[in-house]
C-alpha cells in the first residue's frame, strides 16, 4: 500500500490580487514579515494555526477558504 503525502496549499496570491493589496501590506495586517508571506505563497513554509486564522480573517474568509489540505500530486 503506497500512502500519499498530505500538504497545506494556500489561495493567498490569488485572495491577495483580488483585493489588489501587496504582500508587504497583507505582511503588516497579520504582524509578520514580506518574506513569510511570500514563502507562505510558495507553499515553502506552513503558518502557525494562529497566523492561518488571522489571514482568513483579514481577508474575510472560512480558514477553509484559504488554505486547504490535500494530497500531494
Amino acid at each position: 500500500m503506497n500512502a500519499r503525502k498530505k500538504v497545506i496549499c494556500n489561495r493567498l496570491a490569488v485572495l491577495r490580487a483580488e483585493k489588489k493589496w501587496s504582500q508587504k501590506l497583507v505582511a503588516e495586517k497579520v504582524g509578520v514579515s514580506r518574506q513569510t508571506i511570500i514563502s507562505l505563497e510558495a507553499n515553502r513554509y506552513n503558518p502557525s494555526l494562529k497566523l492561518a486564522f488571522d489571514l482568513a480573517d483579514i481577508f474575510e474568509k472560512d480558514i477553509n477558504d484559504v488554505f486547504q489540505y490535500v494530497e500531494e500530486e
